[in-house]
Protein backbone atom coordinates (compact mmCIF):
# COMPACT_ATOMS: atom_id res chain seq x y z
CA UNK A 1 0.00 0.00 0.00
CA UNK A 2 2.89 2.34 0.44
CA UNK A 3 3.41 4.97 -2.07
CA UNK A 4 6.17 4.79 -4.64
CA UNK A 5 8.33 6.91 -6.58
CA UNK A 6 6.62 7.78 -10.06
CA UNK A 7 2.75 6.37 -8.18
CA UNK A 8 1.31 8.73 -5.67
CA UNK A 9 -1.11 6.98 -3.87
CA UNK A 10 -4.35 9.24 -3.09
CA UNK A 11 -5.48 8.53 0.62
CA UNK A 12 -8.25 10.43 2.80
CA UNK A 13 -7.49 11.62 6.15
CA UNK A 14 -11.01 13.22 8.31
CA UNK A 15 -9.93 15.63 10.91
CA UNK A 16 -7.24 16.40 8.59
CA UNK A 17 -7.07 19.80 10.51
CA UNK A 18 -6.70 18.72 14.16
CA UNK A 19 -3.61 17.84 16.20
CA UNK A 20 -3.04 14.63 15.21
CA UNK A 21 -4.32 14.99 12.07
CA UNK A 22 -2.38 18.07 10.70
CA UNK A 23 0.91 15.80 11.30
CA UNK A 24 -0.57 12.75 9.49
CA UNK A 25 -1.00 14.80 6.65
CA UNK A 26 2.49 16.09 7.40
CA UNK A 27 4.09 12.98 7.62
CA UNK A 28 1.66 11.57 4.22
CA UNK A 29 3.00 14.14 2.40
CA UNK A 30 6.70 13.31 3.15
CA UNK A 31 6.35 9.85 2.08
CA UNK A 32 4.90 11.12 -1.25
CA UNK A 33 1.36 10.38 -0.76
CA UNK A 34 -1.52 12.82 -2.18
CA UNK A 35 -3.89 13.79 0.57
CA UNK A 36 -7.61 14.30 1.04
CA UNK A 37 -7.87 16.09 4.01
CA UNK A 38 -11.02 17.30 5.34
CA UNK A 39 -11.74 20.06 7.63
CA UNK A 40 -15.17 21.64 9.35
CA UNK A 41 -14.64 25.12 7.28
CA UNK A 42 -12.81 25.84 4.64
CA UNK A 43 -13.14 29.19 5.30
CA UNK A 44 -11.33 29.32 8.73
CA UNK A 45 -7.94 29.81 8.41
CA UNK A 46 -7.72 28.22 11.65
CA UNK A 47 -8.21 25.17 10.16
CA UNK A 48 -6.57 25.44 6.92
CA UNK A 49 -3.14 27.74 6.80
CA UNK A 50 -1.53 25.51 8.80
CA UNK A 51 -2.36 22.85 6.10
CA UNK A 52 -1.45 24.63 3.28
CA UNK A 53 1.73 25.77 4.59
CA UNK A 54 2.70 22.24 4.70
CA UNK A 55 5.90 20.72 2.18
CA UNK A 56 3.75 19.19 -0.44
CA UNK A 57 0.81 20.56 0.01
CA UNK A 58 0.68 23.10 -2.62
CA UNK A 59 0.66 19.61 -5.56
CA UNK A 60 -0.35 17.11 -3.56
CA UNK A 61 -3.10 18.15 -1.23
CA UNK A 62 -6.60 18.86 -1.51
CA UNK A 63 -8.65 20.11 1.04
CA UNK A 64 -12.88 19.36 1.85
CA UNK A 65 -15.26 20.71 3.84
CA UNK A 66 -17.38 17.81 5.81
CA UNK A 67 -19.94 17.71 8.44
CA UNK A 68 -19.93 13.69 9.88
CA UNK A 69 -23.78 13.67 9.87
CA UNK A 70 -23.78 14.82 6.28
CA UNK A 71 -22.81 11.20 4.23
CA UNK A 72 -23.09 13.33 0.98
CA UNK A 73 -19.71 15.42 2.02
CA UNK A 74 -17.54 12.40 3.16
CA UNK A 75 -18.50 10.62 -0.14
CA UNK A 76 -16.67 13.76 -1.71
CA UNK A 77 -13.51 13.64 0.16
CA UNK A 78 -13.38 10.13 -0.04
CA UNK A 79 -13.90 9.84 -4.04
CA UNK A 80 -10.56 8.58 -6.17
CA UNK A 81 -8.83 7.90 -2.47
CA UNK A 82 -7.37 4.11 -1.92
CA UNK A 83 -6.98 4.42 1.78
CA UNK A 84 -9.27 6.38 4.75
CA UNK A 85 -7.49 7.66 7.96
CA UNK A 86 -10.44 8.61 10.22
CA UNK A 87 -9.45 10.81 13.09
CA UNK A 88 -12.87 13.43 13.14
CA UNK A 89 -14.34 13.04 16.14
CA UNK A 90 -15.05 15.32 18.66
CA UNK A 91 -12.49 15.69 21.84
CA UNK A 92 -14.80 17.32 24.96
CA UNK A 93 -13.45 15.96 28.21
CA UNK A 94 -15.32 18.01 30.52
CA UNK A 95 -18.15 20.79 30.40
CA UNK A 96 -20.65 18.76 27.93
CA UNK A 97 -23.97 20.08 28.23
CA UNK A 98 -25.20 17.55 25.55
CA UNK A 99 -23.86 14.73 25.41
CA UNK A 100 -25.95 13.16 22.89
CA UNK A 101 -25.51 15.85 20.49
CA UNK A 102 -21.85 17.17 21.64
CA UNK A 103 -20.01 13.74 21.45
CA UNK A 104 -21.77 10.88 20.83
CA UNK A 105 -24.03 11.23 17.90
CA UNK A 106 -21.13 12.70 15.82
CA UNK A 107 -19.06 10.32 16.70
CA UNK A 108 -20.66 6.91 16.68
CA UNK A 109 -23.00 8.13 13.40
CA UNK A 110 -19.91 9.98 12.16
CA UNK A 111 -17.74 6.88 11.76
CA UNK A 112 -20.72 4.97 10.30
CA UNK A 113 -20.65 7.18 7.25
CA UNK A 114 -17.41 7.18 6.90
CA UNK A 115 -17.22 3.53 6.88
CA UNK A 116 -20.22 3.11 4.54
CA UNK A 117 -18.78 5.24 1.50
CA UNK A 118 -15.30 3.94 2.10
CA UNK A 119 -17.46 0.37 1.62
CA UNK A 120 -19.40 1.84 -1.51
CA UNK A 121 -16.08 3.35 -2.62
CA UNK A 122 -13.99 0.03 -2.97
CA UNK A 123 -11.84 1.41 -0.33
CA UNK A 124 -8.35 -1.10 0.07
CA UNK A 125 -8.28 -0.08 4.14
CA UNK A 126 -9.54 1.94 6.92
CA UNK A 127 -7.23 3.34 10.01
CA UNK A 128 -9.66 4.35 12.79
CA UNK A 129 -8.51 6.53 15.32
CA UNK A 130 -9.86 5.09 18.98
CA UNK A 131 -8.20 6.00 21.68
CA UNK A 132 -7.05 4.56 25.37
CA UNK A 133 -10.38 5.76 26.32
CA UNK A 134 -12.13 2.57 24.68
CA UNK A 135 -9.62 0.85 27.10
CA UNK A 136 -10.10 2.34 30.62
CA UNK A 137 -11.88 3.01 32.56
CA UNK A 138 -12.51 -0.82 33.01
CA UNK A 139 -13.06 -1.29 36.35
CA UNK A 140 -13.16 -5.50 36.12
CA UNK A 141 -9.98 -5.96 34.41
CA UNK A 142 -7.32 -7.82 36.96
CA UNK A 143 -5.37 -5.51 39.05
CA UNK A 144 -1.85 -7.34 38.01
CA UNK A 145 -2.10 -7.85 34.22
CA UNK A 146 -1.27 -4.90 32.41
CA UNK A 147 -4.26 -3.51 30.41
CA UNK A 148 -4.01 -4.98 26.81
CA UNK A 149 -5.84 -4.33 23.44
CA UNK A 150 -8.20 -7.29 25.26
CA UNK A 151 -9.76 -4.52 27.52
CA UNK A 152 -12.45 -2.77 26.93
CA UNK A 153 -14.20 0.68 28.84
CA UNK A 154 -16.80 -0.03 30.95
CA UNK A 155 -19.94 1.25 29.30
CA UNK A 156 -21.83 1.33 32.65
CA UNK A 157 -19.12 2.89 34.43
CA UNK A 158 -19.08 6.14 32.27
CA UNK A 159 -22.41 6.53 32.36
CA UNK A 160 -22.66 6.44 35.96
CA UNK A 161 -19.93 8.77 36.44
CA UNK A 162 -21.02 11.21 33.35
CA UNK A 163 -17.68 10.39 31.40
CA UNK A 164 -18.81 10.43 28.00
CA UNK A 165 -15.76 11.25 25.93
CA UNK A 166 -14.50 7.48 26.79
CA UNK A 167 -18.50 6.37 25.96
CA UNK A 168 -17.58 7.93 22.56
CA UNK A 169 -14.39 6.56 21.86
CA UNK A 170 -15.73 3.39 22.77
CA UNK A 171 -19.25 2.94 21.35
CA UNK A 172 -17.72 3.86 17.99
CA UNK A 173 -14.92 1.86 18.21
CA UNK A 174 -17.40 -1.12 18.37
CA UNK A 175 -19.43 -0.24 15.66
CA UNK A 176 -16.42 0.13 13.55
CA UNK A 177 -15.76 -3.18 14.21
CA UNK A 178 -19.26 -4.44 13.77
CA UNK A 179 -19.65 -2.68 10.59
CA UNK A 180 -16.08 -4.32 9.52
CA UNK A 181 -17.43 -7.78 10.23
CA UNK A 182 -20.58 -7.46 8.88
CA UNK A 183 -19.97 -5.56 5.63
CA UNK A 184 -16.40 -7.21 4.83
CA UNK A 185 -15.04 -3.58 4.72
CA UNK A 186 -10.43 -4.00 5.76
CA UNK A 187 -10.57 -2.09 9.49
CA UNK A 188 -7.44 -1.75 11.58
CA UNK A 189 -7.52 0.62 15.01
CA UNK A 190 -4.71 2.70 16.68
CA UNK A 191 -5.40 3.47 20.52
CA UNK A 192 -3.40 6.27 21.20
CA UNK A 193 -2.82 7.70 24.84
CA UNK A 194 -3.00 10.84 25.74
CA UNK A 195 -0.98 12.30 22.62
CA UNK A 196 1.56 15.08 23.65
CA UNK A 197 4.42 17.63 21.70
CA UNK A 198 4.89 19.97 18.72
CA UNK A 199 1.18 21.38 18.26
CA UNK A 200 0.87 22.26 14.69
CA UNK A 201 -2.68 24.32 13.95
CA UNK A 202 -3.00 27.46 15.74
CA UNK A 203 -5.20 26.41 18.47
CA UNK A 204 -4.66 23.93 21.47
CA UNK A 205 -6.10 20.47 21.86
CA UNK A 206 -7.58 18.68 24.99
CA UNK A 207 -4.51 16.61 25.40
CA UNK A 208 -2.44 19.10 25.42
CA UNK A 209 -4.54 21.13 28.01
CA UNK A 210 -3.70 18.31 30.43
CA UNK A 211 -0.22 19.23 30.44
CA UNK A 212 -0.72 22.91 30.33
CA UNK A 213 -3.35 22.62 33.70
CA UNK A 214 -0.57 20.44 34.80
CA UNK A 215 2.37 23.56 34.91
CA UNK A 216 -0.22 26.07 35.87
CA UNK A 217 -0.88 24.28 39.30
CA UNK A 218 -4.09 22.24 38.83
CA UNK A 219 -4.58 19.37 40.85
CA UNK A 220 -6.73 17.47 38.16
CA UNK A 221 -6.42 13.61 38.15
CA UNK A 222 -7.39 12.28 35.08
CA UNK A 223 -7.45 8.23 37.24
CA UNK A 224 -10.16 7.38 34.56
CA UNK A 225 -8.51 7.72 31.36
CA UNK A 226 -5.04 8.64 31.99
CA UNK A 227 -2.99 5.58 30.65
CA UNK A 228 0.19 7.14 29.21
CA UNK A 229 2.03 9.63 26.99
CA UNK A 230 2.67 9.17 23.56
CA UNK A 231 4.81 11.94 21.37
CA UNK A 232 2.23 13.24 18.75
CA UNK A 233 4.54 12.15 15.23
CA UNK A 234 4.76 8.28 16.59
CA UNK A 235 0.48 8.70 16.72
CA UNK A 236 0.68 9.62 13.57
CA UNK A 237 3.75 7.04 12.27
CA UNK A 238 1.66 4.38 13.83
CA UNK A 239 -1.38 4.96 11.35
CA UNK A 240 0.73 5.27 8.60
CA UNK A 241 2.52 1.44 10.04
CA UNK A 242 -0.63 -0.03 10.61
CA UNK A 243 -1.88 1.34 6.92
CA UNK A 244 1.21 0.38 4.97
CA UNK A 245 1.83 -3.05 6.74
CA UNK A 246 -1.02 -5.57 5.71
CA UNK A 247 -0.46 -7.87 8.42
CA UNK A 248 -1.59 -5.41 10.89
CA UNK A 249 -5.19 -6.48 12.62
CA UNK A 250 -7.09 -5.75 15.63
CA UNK A 251 -6.51 -2.98 17.90
CA UNK A 252 -2.74 -1.15 18.32
CA UNK A 253 -2.39 0.27 21.92
CA UNK A 254 -0.09 3.57 21.27
CA UNK A 255 1.60 4.94 24.49
CA UNK A 256 5.06 5.11 25.43
CA UNK A 257 4.46 3.35 28.41
CA UNK A 258 1.75 3.01 30.97
CA UNK A 259 1.89 4.88 33.60
CA UNK A 260 0.42 6.91 35.96
CA UNK A 261 -0.66 10.58 35.79
CA UNK A 262 1.62 10.98 39.01
CA UNK A 263 4.51 9.95 36.96
CA UNK A 264 4.07 12.58 33.97
CA UNK A 265 3.60 15.41 36.85
CA UNK A 266 7.04 13.95 38.34
CA UNK A 267 9.08 14.07 35.40
CA UNK A 268 7.05 17.78 34.18
CA UNK A 269 8.57 18.27 37.83
CA UNK A 270 12.09 16.90 37.11
CA UNK A 271 12.51 18.60 33.47
CA UNK A 272 11.12 21.87 34.75
CA UNK A 273 11.73 22.85 38.24
CA UNK A 274 10.86 26.13 37.77
CA UNK A 275 7.00 25.73 37.51
CA UNK A 276 5.26 25.11 40.36
CA UNK A 277 4.00 21.84 39.79
CA UNK A 278 2.11 20.24 42.24
CA UNK A 279 3.05 17.11 43.96
CA UNK A 280 1.05 14.02 43.50
CA UNK A 281 0.89 10.80 44.78
CA UNK A 282 3.24 8.13 43.28
CA UNK A 283 0.16 6.19 42.65
CA UNK A 284 -2.40 7.89 41.64
CA UNK A 285 -4.17 4.97 39.91
CA UNK A 286 -4.32 2.12 41.91
CA UNK A 287 -5.53 -1.12 39.42
CA UNK A 288 -3.38 0.18 36.39
CA UNK A 289 -0.04 -1.46 36.05
CA UNK A 290 2.68 0.24 34.70
CA UNK A 291 4.04 -1.28 31.43
CA UNK A 292 7.28 -0.58 29.05
CA UNK A 293 6.18 -2.49 26.70
CA UNK A 294 2.53 -2.30 25.80
CA UNK A 295 2.28 -1.40 22.34
CA UNK A 296 4.43 -4.40 21.33
CA UNK A 297 2.36 -4.77 18.59
CA UNK A 298 3.39 -1.55 16.67
CA UNK A 299 7.10 -1.82 17.94
CA UNK A 300 6.93 -5.28 16.40
CA UNK A 301 6.07 -3.71 13.05
CA UNK A 302 9.32 -0.97 13.67
CA UNK A 303 8.00 1.78 15.72
CA UNK A 304 10.65 2.92 17.94
CA UNK A 305 8.54 4.89 20.77
CA UNK A 306 9.92 8.59 21.89
CA UNK A 307 10.90 8.49 24.79
CA UNK A 308 8.89 10.54 28.21
CA UNK A 309 11.73 13.10 28.55
CA UNK A 310 11.60 14.00 25.09
CA UNK A 311 7.84 13.88 24.76
CA UNK A 312 7.10 16.31 27.98
CA UNK A 313 10.21 18.77 26.41
CA UNK A 314 8.63 19.24 22.95
CA UNK A 315 5.53 19.58 24.76
CA UNK A 316 6.56 22.64 27.25
CA UNK A 317 8.26 24.35 24.57
CA UNK A 318 6.01 24.05 21.97
CA UNK A 319 3.35 25.46 24.57
CA UNK A 320 5.82 27.87 25.04
CA UNK A 321 6.68 28.90 21.12
CA UNK A 322 2.85 29.24 20.89
CA UNK A 323 2.15 31.75 23.07
CA UNK A 324 0.27 29.26 26.01
CA UNK A 325 3.04 29.33 28.49
CA UNK A 326 5.81 32.11 29.08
Amino acid sequence: MAASTGERETVCVTGGSGYIGSWLVRLLLHRGYTVNATVKDLNDEKETKHLEALEGAESRLRLFQIDLLDYDSIVAAVTGASGVFHLASPCIVDRVLDPEKELLAPALKGTNNVLTAAKTLGIKRVVVTSSVSAIIPSRNWPADVPKSEDCWTDEEYCKQKELWYPLSKTLAEKAAWDFAKEKGLDVVVVNPGTVMGPILPPTINASMQMILRLIQGCTDIYEDFYMGSVHVKDVALAHILVYENTSATGRHLCVESICHYGDLAAKVAELYPEYNIPRLAKDTQPGLMRSKTAAKKLMELGLQFIPMDQIVRDSVESLKAKGFLS
